[in-house]
């Protein structure tokens, strides 16, 4: 067999799984039954020629194969309803830029940006969704967003080793910094020593991913066990509980114009710099002109005080 004899049907579920990262969780968007996803990812793989998909304990990872098959099935597929709309008598959509963000991002950045873009630029239409740095990593690749915002911490390793490398741009590069209730001693004065941070208690969000040993919330290399005392995933959830005296958390010092009343954020002295790039992240080639408009104003968002 060939990839020719593909069917669009296959192509679509194997997008959908390139950019879930289950079988189930396409089988579960896709409202189909997982072996049904299965079918369709055997059939394509018959007309490849070659396996697409390697089976891993926490997902699948596509092979040089299906990273292959994966761009073609991409193209292969906007084009199919680029030409749907056409037929429906629907228009274009040019100027429409898909964008995914890390939850924190939603608090200042984007507003700040999507509002500059829409006066500056209001024929671009941008359509967003949020979610983790792997999930947006795949829709990129799987040609489902644009651009992504990625947060990241030192040792600042590429978000991901497949081919081709991502193009990533820093848009900024700051401090972490630490949400402390307003009536907690440690707000009177204008910044924390690192050493009062030990035997604090925790506001941190869920692990990305069982094994990990990063506590988003916590501040980095205390060389003791935090005690965590709530969970949330959510960044303002966590700052409201910072409000009511319920603990610690971190922040990045974007999200500092956003803090609800209660809470101060403040720099941490002592210890290593714990720094934070904001990323912007892509495929490789030339970027269409409302792409870069939107990048351009999620640089000048990420620069402002």
């Amino acid at each position: 067999m060939a990839l020719t004899d593909a069917s669009l049907t296959a192509l679509r579920v194997f997008r959908e799984v390139a950019e879930r990262g289950t079988l189930t969780a396409a089988a579960t968007a896709l409202g189909y039954t997982q072996s049904a996803v299965s079918r369709q990812i055997a059939s394509l793989e018959r007309a490849a020629g070659a396996p697409l998909l390697e089976r891993r304990h926490d997902g699948v990872r596509l092979t040089a194969a299906g990273r292959i098959v994966l761009y073609r099935a991409a193209a292969v597929v906007d084009q199919v309803d680029a030409g749907a709309r056409e037929l429906a008598g629907l228009p274009d959509e040019p100027g429409t830029v898909r964008l995914g963000w890390f939850a924190s991002a939603g608090g200042v950045l984007l507003p700040r940006a999507l509002a500059a873009l829409r006066h500056s630029h209001p024929a671009i239409t941008v359509t967003t969704r949020e979610g983790s740095t792997a999930t947006l990593i795949r829709a990129l690749r799987a040609g489902t967003l644009d651009l992504a915002l990625l947060a990241s911490s030192p040792p600042f390793r590429p978000p991901d080793t497949e081919t081709p490398p991502l193009e990533l741009r820093i848009l900024t590069e700051r401090s972490l910094r630490v949400a402390v209730p307003a009536s907690h001693p440690l707000a009177r004065g204008d910044y924390v020593d690192v050493a009062d941070l030990h035997g604090q208690r925790w506001i941190a969000s869920p692990r990305a991913a069982a094994g990990d040993s990063a506590t988003l919330g916590v501040w980095p290399g205390l060389d003791e066990r935090p005690e965590i005392a709530h969970v949330a995933r959510d960044w303002l959830a966590k700052l409201n509980l910072v409000a009511a005296g319920c603990g610690l958390t971190t922040v990045p010092v974007a999200l500092a114009a956003a803090v609800p009343p209660g809470v101060r954020v403040l720099p941490v002295r002592g210890g290593p710099r714990e720094q934070r790039r904001l990323l912007l992240a892509r495929l490789p080639g030339p970027l269409p002109e409302p792409a870069a408009c939107l990048a351009e104003a999620l640089r000048t968002a990420a620069l402002s005080p």
